[in-house]
């Protein structure tokens, strides 16, 4: 199945949401080209108020409420879906890095709270992490969303795809000084789950830390499909899902796995 798949990548106002809004508002009415085709975009992690986490109190949206009536308006004029990015959202259990579905009517069809949380942001001390995957149906597509730092754990990814993903929306805040990671990372997540990788970084500097852009479209057998500089920049695909199905007939991954010796990844951590 066909449809297209976007990046905006763009700068983030520390804790100023309206700005923000305008931002995400602006790069729609000037990338976006309409399609008979659905159409996902994908915009950066905590794109709402950026990494004010020593604001949280003030400025976390009760439940995502706010930013999915937001979305869901643009949604429904834009004729688009949106998978992620995340916002700050306060729960009944406290603060989440929370990721949104969002479908052509406006419609919250999904959330996912990310699971892994970053020390070296300090988001183990400000969030409730996630313990589920996301995964849901993109107007027939198989599609999962995770944030930013959960691509270091394959065995959470590889979640996603022992799920049935066909596409995988990544959404982050990964700083400049390791951007080849976050490429490595992506081709690997890609060429060993066999799917496609719809991955959108912000760019920009808060208090210091440079972010590093380079927002990625990639295929189930790794090939760059769109790759973005370190300014802002919006980039949009066809693709066409029936691609993973082959990829994974020619080189049986998934029939060849052994999981019967893979019991340890369920218990083991790092010794020492």
């Amino acid at each position: 199945m066909k449809i297209r798949v976007g990046v905006l990548q763009f700068d983030i106002a520390l804790g100023d949401r309206e700005r923000n809004r305008a931002t995400l508002r602006r790069w729609l009415s000037s990338a976006l080209v309409p399609s008979e085709l659905p159409t996902a975009v994908t915009v950066p992690e905590i794109w709402d108020v950026g990494y004010a986490l020593d604001r949280a109190g003030q400025l976390a949206d009760p439940e995502g409420a706010g930013a999915a009536e937001f979305l869901g308006s643009a949604a429904r004029e834009y004729g688009v879906w949106f998978v992620g990015g995340s916002v700050l959202a306060s729960t009944s259990e406290g603060f989440a890095n929370r990721a949104q579905v969002i479908d052509p009517q406006g419609r919250l069809v999904a959330h996912y709270d990310k699971a892994h949380l970053i020390r070296l942001m300090d988001e183990d001390k400000y969030f409730v992490p996630g313990r589920t995957t996301c995964r849901f149906d993109l107007a027939g597509v198989r599609a999962g969303c995770v944030i930013c730092y959960d691509i270091r754990f394959c065995e959470w990814v590889r979640l996603y795809a022992l799920e049935g993903a066909e596409v995988l929306f990544v959404s982050a805040e990964w700083p400049a000084s390791r951007i080849d990671h976050w490429e490595a990372l992506l081709r690997a997540r890609a060429i060993e789950n066999q799917m496609f990788v719809v991955a959108c970084n912000r760019c920009g500097t808060t208090d210091g830390t440079r972010f590093g852009g380079r927002s990625m479209i990639l295929g189930p057998k790794g090939e760059t499909l769109f790759r973005a500089g370190e300014g802002e920049e919006a980039g949009f695909v066809t693709i066409d899902t029936d691609e993973v199905a082959r990829t994974r007939s020619f080189l049986t991954v998934f029939k060849d796995r052994a999981p019967e010796a893979y019991g340890a990844l369920t218990t083991q951590k790092q010794e020492g």
